[in-house]
């Protein structure tokens, strides 16, 4: 009976961390468009995501009369999450600025499974499994197959200060996943999205606002602005909260590496990037770890 009723809230955690990774695949893309369209620096771009997301998430639990229970435990939790979510957008926006896209975004989140396992093995005080450590070591070589790209690369202290920055941010998304994944009387997942998200929003305010956040009040602009916010954030981080209170955190963070897959994928079908042979096996070394790391018990 426990196996019967387990299997379906893992297909569901399942679901909702695949979901999850594809829309924030989405967020590159829209982001992208966003400060071609707008003019923007990538930090305010990072900025309005936050604050819009967390804008129209808060709006959703109004309109529905959710809300969390304002107690300490409730409020430290936001505040945490607000903070975490701010910090890693900074910090691998600010990696992008001294290295490259490629390399913040393989740095990044290729740390993230890494640093989960290496705090879930110090906390359990035991070595990971086999299949943890297979899947890993899959999701990362295939990430680096998938995004490496020799031209354009940095020296000396500009490469070390931006690798050394998406490290700060892999290890800020994985400290958020652990974090999150434990409830708090009072807090859902719907909450937790939406006030963190807002939260984070006002944390960068300042800085978007130093470097120029002047938005054009264009249609197109608007409507890239309110997807940017809605789907790759509000519904994306939603689905991943909710998934983290019954999936593993490793596997949860290996659902972050759908993230520069699904880009990929778009950028090859709507931009006519070519893969290449090295791009296909590290896309398909990368599928191989997610289904691993999902079909296991």
């Amino acid at each position: 009976m426990s196996i019967s009723v387990a299997a379906p809230v893992r297909g569901r955690s399942a679901f909702a961390l695949i979901l999850a990774g594809i829309l924030w695949g989405t967020g590159g893309l829209s982001g992208s468009l966003l400060g071609a369209r707008a003019g923007l620096h990538p930090l305010p771009v990072a900025t309005y995501r936050l604050l819009l997301g967390g804008c129209c998430t808060v709006l959703f639990l109004a309109l529905t009369g959710r809300r969390p229970q304002w107690t300490k435990p409730v409020l430290r939790r936001l505040l945490l999450a607000g903070a975490l979510l701010a910090q890693f957008q900074a910090c691998y926006f600010g990696a992008v600025s001294l290295t490259s896209v490629s390399i913040a975004t393989m740095t990044t989140i290729g740390s993230v499974p890494v640093f989960v396992t290496l705090a879930t093995a110090a906390r359990r005080r035991r070595r990971p499994g086999a299949t943890t450590l297979v899947a890993t070591t899959a999701a990362v070589a295939g990430l680096v197959l998938l995004t490496w790209s020799p031209h354009g690369i940095p020296e000396g202290g500009r490469l070390l200060a931006g690798v050394a920055l998406a490290l700060a941010a892999g290890a800020e998304f994985a400290t958020l996943t652990l974090v999150t994944r434990r409830p708090v009387e009072g807090l859902d997942a719907f909450c937790t999205t939406a006030f963190g998200l807002l939260f984070g929003g006002l944390l960068l305010l300042p800085f978007g606002l130093a470097i120029g956040m002047a938005l054009p009040l264009r249609p197109d602009v608007v409507a890239v602005a309110l997807y940017l916010g809605l789907v790759p954030t509000g519904v994306a981080y939603g689905a991943y909260f909710l998934a983290l209170r019954t999936a593993a955190p490793v596997v949860a963070a290996l659902s972050a590496l759908l993230e520069p897959l699904t880009a990929t994928f778009l950028s090859a079908l709507l931009l006519h990037d070519e893969l290449g042979v090295t791009g296909w096996t590290g896309a398909a070394l990368l599928v191989t770890a997610l289904a691993v790391s999902y079909t296991r018990r």
